[in-house]
């Protein structure tokens, strides 16, 4: 999935004298604090981190409070969805006018009816509420389903994102995963001139 990146980074955190005997947990205490929210020192979502303590100095914050800056290095695995990258969720909800999505647990998506290709129409039968492929009868957007969709934007203060299922390339990861093995079995079984050996065409 695109949005996912891993950096390395060296950041400095300020710890107040009281915790001086407890420089790692006060450090945790604050990398925590910020997981799960849009930073832009980060450079989107904080998920994870992999953090070493390098070294740390005393002084006098704004010239008023004593302080202890710890130097920090390290890896961050951060999300930062941009504009028309592909992402994956889990489907949660369905309306006539919309998809509603969860990614990675935590993030939520919206697609809206004008966001949804022709091809997807939406249907409440028997099975419950599904969006199903006029083209493609395998092709089922269910509650449950992962779902790849295109990024339209992102509010960076909710992370709440607008998606889109224009493109071709969009929809159930488990009907895309094997329309794309199906193709690729048929392309491995071609010859150099294009026909298929061992079918009823052959290289006349």
């Amino acid at each position: 999935m695109e949005g996912l990146v891993v950096s390395e980074a060296k950041l400095v955190v300020v710890v107040p004298p009281s915790m001086s005997k407890r420089i790692p947990e006060a450090v945790l205490q604050e990398l925590s604090f910020h997981l799960f929210k849009y930073n832009e020192i980060f450079g989107g979502v904080l998920l994870a981190y992999d953090i070493r303590i390098d070294g740390k100095e005393a002084g006098v914050l704004q010239d008023i409070l004593p302080h202890i800056c710890v130097s920090l290095s390290g890896n961050l695995l951060v999300f930062n969805p941009k504009p028309d990258m592909l992402l994956e969720g889990t489907v949660v909800k369905l309306t006539p006018e919309s998809i509603h999505v969860v990614v990675l647990g935590f993030a939520s998506a919206v697609i809206v009816d004008e966001d949804i290709r022709e091809e997807l129409e939406y249907v409440d039968g028997r099975d419950g509420e599904v969006y199903q492929s006029k083209y493609h009868k395998h092709h089922v957007i269910k509650i449950g389903t992962v779902l790849r969709f295109q990024v339209k934007s992102l509010d960076e203060d909710i992370i709440h994102i607008c998606g889109s299922l224009a493109p071709t390339g969009t929809g159930s990861v488990k009907w895309l995963e094997k329309r794309n093995m199906g193709t690729q079995m048929l392309d491995s079984t071609k010859g150099a001139d294009g026909f298929i050996i061992g079918g009823m065409l052959s290289d006349l």
